[in-house]
């Protein structure tokens, strides 16, 4: 039998062989926070649905080689739409919709996206930012008809099939602007595929499983991982619009679910609530994610009953190279993500570039086993040959995160990516901030680093040189002037949640900022003078029509 080669095609599948089977199950609570219906949409209707819809997006012209920005949350609509696009070859842009006006004109300019579909109240700020990047984009909402395609599909002549671009997801770099990763349908496929046939204390049961996601559909975790492997497995996903903590529990016992994904941060502020006898009220099997504080790990799973399943991988990666701690043992509280599967090849190299001795830090190297090195991978950076062949040199895939292998053979994490600050789950690039702050007319100079945060991992911290330093008692008032301007320009978590405004920043003798300094001079500097906590400011923006 020949397997699916589209994500389209996949979801017809599991639609015949599953058709009054739950795909998705909209919680009322996130009905409510949303404006839709809540209840659970199945696999056949569903399917019905897209049909009509991809005629629809037929008919006004689009087809192989468009690209689409869905700025629709984490919403039925946004499945719709994929599923309906992919049927025609059309890649998805998703778009976060936190993103301000300097990203969204970057993303809207570097994706060159035909359509946007999105929420009404995002809508203006989408076409402002197509406005500024001098780009043609038809801007709808869910529900609205498409419009006439504005250019023919550029590769209308060539078939739809596992190698066809699905979705290009931007990820932070650390040197520079976001990184859009190409990722085909090859790539989706098997990450449903890997999931469902993981085995061990993350088995799938087939037509069975209801997986409860608080993860953003704009990154590989939720869009690819938890999507594909309900997809592919017939299960129900229950997306809601973010983590609550209160009411956490009870989305949990109410939707039934038998897994969770989860970030590090969750854990942490779950362990806070006070004991409760209903901790073990519950039918979840297992949760998957990663970056728990080790210190926490057995104290949840002796509290809550159930596994922590601690994973590594990268949108770069996606499942051609996933490591997951899903067999015994699995070394809780010693940031162990498990050992490699045949499938993945590993490498850990040291400062010299030479394997690592057991237990000695290195940065890790992945590849595919087999014929295709890159199998399961992203294709490539969007217009960037360069940075792809960099990543990829000499055969392998140059990570950037420092880890150990032990005399046994299991992986631990010791590091994250050099110049990343992980808020939250959420990858910030230091370069990106540090652009936009060097927008405001008060900042001569800026660096941005990261200080630990006890609920959030990290915290951004700038470092800010003006070009006249604020005299007494006028520091908390332009901090404050600078921080509530770049909350127009970036996602909310971006934006310094510390600004310091300093002398000078520590520079090499080719004026480049001495990262090495700089991330040990940040965790000095809260609550110094000139140091202004900006943490309060950093909350989810209201976004108007």
């Amino acid at each position: 039998m020949t397997l699916p080669d589209t994500v389209y095609r996949a979801y017809a599948h599991s639609a015949a062989q599953w058709p009054d089977h739950a795909f998705l199950y909209v919680m009322p609570e996130t009905a409510g926070i949303y404006g839709i219906e809540a209840g659970e949409i199945h696999y056949r209707p569903f399917l019905e649905r897209i049909d009509a819809l991809k005629a629809r997006y037929a008919q006004a012209g689009y087809g192989h080689g468009h690209r689409a920005g869905l700025l629709l949350e984490n919403r039925p609509a946004f499945f719709l739409h994929w599923f309906a696009l992919n049927a025609l070859g059309v890649s998805v842009v998703p778009i976060n919709a936190e993103l301000r006006a300097a990203e969204l004109e970057y993303l809207v300019g570097h994706s060159e996206i035909c359509v946007a579909i999105a929420l009404p109240s995002h809508q203006q700020a989408l076409r402002a930012a197509a406005q500024a990047a001098g780009r043609q984009l038809a801007v709808i909402g869910p529900d609205d008809a498409p419009p006439a395609a504005l250019q023919p599909a550029p590769l209308a002549a060539r078939p739809v099939d596992s190698a066809s671009e699905c979705a290009l997801l931007y990820t932070s770099g650390t040197t520079g602007r976001p990184k859009g990763c190409i990722l085909p349908n090859e790539y989706f496929l098997h990450a449903g595929r890997w999931y469902a046939a993981a085995g061990g204390l993350a088995h799938l049961r087939p037509g069975a499983e209801r997986m409860l996601t608080p993860l953003p559909l704009v990154h590989m975790n939720a869009m690819a991982t938890s999507s594909m492997a309900m997809v592919v497995s017939g299960g129900c996903l229950i997306p809601i619009d973010r983590f609550h903590p209160r009411s956490w529990w009870d989305t949990v016992r109410e939707s039934r679910a038998t897994i969770v994904h989860y970030l590090g941060v969750m854990p942490a502020i779950l362990m806070k609530a006070e004991p409760s006898p209903r901790d073990t009220e519950h039918q979840v099997r297992f949760g998957f994610g990663a970056g728990i504080d080790r210190t926490l790990h057995e104290p949840f799973e002796r509290r809550f009953g159930f596994p922590l399943l601690e994973a590594w991988a990268m949108t770069e990666t996606g499942s051609g190279a996933v490591i997951i701690a899903n067999h015994e043992p699995r070394h809780i509280g010693t940031s162990c993500f498990g050992k490699e599967e045949p499938e993945v090849l590993v490498r850990i190299v040291n400062d010299a570039g030479q394997p690592a001795a057991v237990d000695e830090n290195g940065e890790l190297l992945v590849r595919h086993g087999g014929d295709n090195p890159r199998f399961g991978f992203f294709a490539g950076y969007l217009k960037d040959e360069a940075a792809t062949r960099e990543a990829w040199e000499g055969g392998w895939f140059h990570t950037g995160d420092i880890v150990r292998r032990n005399a046994q053979g299991y992986l631990h994490f010791v590091d994250r990516k050099k110049n990343v600050i992980r808020r939250s789950g959420e990858n910030i690039a230091a370069v990106e901030v540090e652009s936009v702050l060097l927008q405001h007319p008060a900042v001569k100079a800026a660096a941005v680093a990261a200080v630990p945060d006890p609920v959030r991992g990290d915290e951004v911290l700038a470092c800010v040189v003006c070009a006249e330093p604020p005299a007494p008692g006028q520091a908390q008032s332009l901090a404050r002037d600078i921080v509530a301007w770049s909350l127009t320009q970036l996602a909310y978590y971006k934006v310094p949640g510390y600004v310091a405004f300093v002398d000078a920043l520590p520079l090499t003798a080719t004026n480049k900022i001495q990262r090495g300094e700089l991330k040990k001079l940040a965790p000095t500097l809260p609550g110094t003078a000139l140091c202004v906590d900006t943490c309060a400011m950093k909350k989810r923006q209201e976004v108007t029509p």
